[in-house]
């Protein structure tokens, strides 16, 4: 008897094997994609944003730039149109996550993606060929999603695009981006870094829900005031063109803190961690000879 429930409670490979082509899909369907194969997905897109040219990176970075800025516009709205509450920010919260629902679907180019992204395929060949083009990636995303920011939050300073009591409640909640000192705000920013790039991570599994992915750890990031260089960027430079904060405040309280900050939290505790973990089966698999 006991026999018999152990062979009902287990499925033996030989079963497997007698299944129809259907029904092996429907298998796998089920089954979780491994971390291998997560890591060589996003392997793969690496490689091909590193070969993309420097005219679509530049575009496509400036795209990110300019969208991100809503995830500090809705926020605003959000804070005028509810009432003066302790539960207040748990809801405006929820308007920081629409920018990066934008960019991510999009397929835009954010900087904070890319130190994971382009990361692994360096981490797998370590060469001085793809040191070269992760830097030169990074460096165009990065210039152009901060220019984007710069001209996003003009608009917003500069025009009557939004009621006043509106850009009344960006400057007073874009004070989060530089009322830190050093030490408070790159650990804000190492785990921003962090999350992000564990987003990035998620992706490949995702399937449908990768909009909910999405949501849900950019909503961590605003809900605990955590520093990301895009975003922030639109908060930072918004205060500059209102003249409360200078361009080297905006240099030396947010940008060179918040950067360093993020590309530590998602390259060390996403990209090499995650690399670690399957790099023992890649090299398996890159020492096993091909069968003919």
């Amino acid at each position: 008897m006991q026999h018999d429930t152990d062979r009902n409670r287990l499925t033996p490979a030989s079963e497997l094997s007698n299944l129809n082509e259907q029904e092996k899909k429907a298998v796998d369907h089920q089954s979780r994609p491994s971390a291998a194969l997560i890591h060589e997905t996003i392997r793969a897109e690496g490689e091909r944003e590193l070969n993309r040219s420097s005219v679509a990176l530049m575009l496509s970075g400036f795209a990110a730039g300019l969208s991100i800025g809503f995830s500090v516009v809705v926020p605003a709205i959000l804070m005028v149109a509810l009432p003066d509450t302790s539960w207040e920010h748990l809801l405006t919260s929820l308007g920081y996550t629409v920018g990066f629902l934008i960019v991510v679907l999009g397929r835009q180019q954010l900087f904070t993606e890319n130190t994971l992204t382009p990361v692994l395929p360096l981490l797998k060949f370590r060469d001085g060929y793809h040191l070269a083009q992760v830097f030169r990636l990074w460096a165009i995303v990065l210039g152009s999603n901060i220019a984007a920011t710069w001209v996003f939050s003009a608009v917003l300073a500069h025009t009557p695009v939004f009621d006043p009591e509106i850009r009344a409640a960006m400057a007073e909640f874009s004070q989060n981006a530089i009322r830190n000192d050093f030490w408070p705000t790159f650990l804000k920013a190492v785990f921003a870094g962090w999350l992000v790039a564990l987003m990035v991570w998620l992706m490949p599994a995702a399937g449908d829900a990768k909009a909910f992915v999405i949501i849900v750890v950019t909503y961590v990031v605003a809900l605990a005031h955590l520093a990301h260089i895009i975003a922030g960027s639109v908060e930072a430079s918004f205060l500059v063109h209102l003249g409360q904060v200078t361009a080297s405040e905006y240099v030396i309280r947010f940008f060179l803190r918040t950067l360093l900050g993020n590309v530590l939290g998602g390259v060390t505790l996403v990209a090499c961690l995650n690399f670690g973990q399957v790099a023992p089966e890649l090299e398996e698999d890159d020492a096993r000879p091909n069968a003919d």
